[in-house]
């Protein structure tokens, strides 16, 4: 019986401006374990370009030798997603960060999507947003 390959996983991620990387290194651990992944199965990770300068994202991303790819929301917003946010658009200029940066990072649609939008609020009232895509073999 041939060993069963770890899953390729890409994440989306979305915080309110100064986010503490705690919060957002919560959203994620809870994520992966709704869907069965572990940070070892991360291969790329996405966010809005928004976000290029925030400290939680950054922290985070160095504790787990992540290098995150920042797309502008022109980009984000060309991607179909099964949870579009008027909310998110008026902020950001596009409906979806976390789930089309994860799709886009994955090179898949949203049929690969195994975490739609995992959010969690931290002890200080900020948001993390986590979506999690499988990345086509």
């Amino acid at each position: 019986m041939p060993a069963k390959t770890a899953p390729r996983l890409a994440l989306g991620l979305g915080c309110d401006r100064g986010t503490p990387a705690a919060t957002i290194a919560q959203a994620i651990a809870e994520a992966l374990a709704a869907c069965g992944g572990a940070v070892a199965d991360v291969r790329v990770v996405a966010s809005i370009d928004l976000k290029a300068d925030e400290a939680g994202l950054a922290t985070v991303a160095r504790a787990n030798g992540w290098t995150i790819v920042f797309h502008p929301a022109s980009e984000l917003a060309a991607v179909a997603v099964p949870n579009p946010s008027e909310t998110v658009r008026r902020h950001t200029g596009t409906p979806s960060v976390s789930e089309a940066a994860a799709l886009l990072a994955a090179g898949a649609d949203s049929r690969h999507l195994l975490i739609e939008k995992h959010k969690l609020r931290g002890a200080d009232g900020r948001h993390a947003t986590v979506s999690i895509a499988r990345i086509p073999a």
